[in-house]
């Protein structure tokens, strides 16, 4: 087994429960790890033998570009898609940040974390 990590994806987005969060939007950051064999591309140096980073950015930002009132919706949906586009993957740690949320206090961010395990 292996790890790939994306680290600081960063997307400017329309998430939140304000009706003013999906007028004006906010920065958020996205850190994705998930669990896959890692053997066969280890020996092959073939993309198609591991996991495409590429893809998995690709998941995360589209994702992330429909809006949700809830971070934890949002989370779900790439998790979902993740485990339904890429057989491979077994695990998903996902972490979702919105970046100085507007929740009257100097807060830098507000950040859930989802794991979950392919059934």
């Amino acid at each position: 087994m292996g790890t790939i990590k994306l680290q600081n994806i960063r997307t400017f987005s329309f998430h939140g429960c304000l009706e003013e969060e999906g007028k004006i939007g906010s920065d958020y950051r996205v850190d994705l790890e998930i669990k896959t064999d890692l053997r066969k591309s280890s020996l092959t140096d073939e993309l198609k033998d591991t996991v495409d980073y590429v893809l998995l950015n690709q998941i995360v930002v589209e994702e992330m570009d429909i809006r949700a009132k809830l971070l934890e919706h949002v989370a779900h949906r790439i998790i979902t898609r993740i485990f339904k586009e890429i057989p491979s993957v077994s695990r998903i740690v996902l972490a979702v940040s919105k970046l100085n949320p507007p929740i009257g206090g100097d807060v830098e961010a507000v950040t859930i974390e989802m794991e979950e395990y392919r059934n």
